[in-house]
């Protein structure tokens, strides 16, 4: 959500307008919940408004398979059928397993499959930056 309300504030500033922002619990879209993990927490859910006929903006920090881009736009088309979805990603890590691009990407990182990438932000209490680390971290 903090990524979501930096663009909204920049888009404030810009243009005059703030965006409704919302946040998507994903969980039990997930492909891979029921797979041997441990027992699901599902998170909150609150978008705005009924999303028919409105754009809808995605935004995650790292974009790799797309399965959990496909989630949440599975979990989208539960609140009604949006006139269209952008993706927007901080950091493309490629290795896509899907067919799924980001609309408008801040980066892109050249990663193994091994490794991990982390988004650190001033708002959960880092500076800004994507980390990749090896899989012994």
């Amino acid at each position: 959500m903090h990524l979501a309300t930096r663009l909204g504030a920049l888009l404030r500033d810009r243009l005059g307008a703030s965006p409704e922002l919302g946040t998507l619990d994903i969980t039990l879209y997930r492909d891979d919940v029921w797979m041997g993990l441990p027992q699901p927490v599902v998170g909150a859910t609150n978008l705005p408004a009924d999303v028919t006929g409105r754009r809808v903006v995605l935004v995650d920090d790292v974009l790799y398979t797309g399965r959990t881009v496909r989630a949440a736009l599975d979990a989208i088309m539960d609140f009604g059928r949006p006139e269209c979805v952008r993706l927007v990603v901080l950091c493309d890590r490629g290795h896509r397993e899907l067919p799924i691009r980001g609309d408008y990407v801040g980066a892109t990182c050249q990663t193994a499959r091994d490794e991990t990438v982390r988004v650190q932000l001033v708002e959960t209490g880092g500076d800004d930056r994507v980390v990749v680390y090896g899989r012994a971290q």
